[in-house]
């Protein structure tokens, strides 16, 4: 059983690291990381230059994770990113999906940002 969860864990980074290997956010165009657990959703934008977080958001925050389904609270999420990203005068970022396949919550995520004016 340990076994399974070691090769489960070290195929997860496998993804996670093919994925990021030809990304790289700017203060330009940050990198916008996804990461979900069983129940919330958390979403951040990076610059990698300088190994600085600019601004994230959850939907453990009481604003935007306001009951609803987990894809709902995905879409609350990915609009709270973009309206903070457009904020800090922010319009195109690169999408870090991690290790998670694009569907789903990410995708909910991804596309309401999109809508609220993100470029990716």
């Amino acid at each position: 059983m340990a076994d399974k969860m070691i090769d489960k864990r070290e195929s997860r980074l496998r993804r996670a690291r093919r994925v990021r290997k030809d990304l790289r956010g700017t203060a330009e165009r940050p990198r916008l990381i996804v990461h979900k657990s069983l129940n919330h959703l958390y979403a951040q934008l990076m610059n990698d230059t300088e190994h600085k977080t600019i601004t994230g958001v959850s939907s453990l925050e009481s604003s935007v994770g306001k009951g609803g389904t987990r894809t709902e609270k995905a879409k609350a999420v990915g609009k709270a990113i973009a309206a903070r990203a457009l904020e800090m005068g922010i319009k195109k970022v690169v999408f870090d999906r991690s290790s998670y396949i694009y569907h789903g919550k990410i995708k909910a995520l991804a596309e309401a940002a999109r809508e609220a004016g993100l470029e990716f």
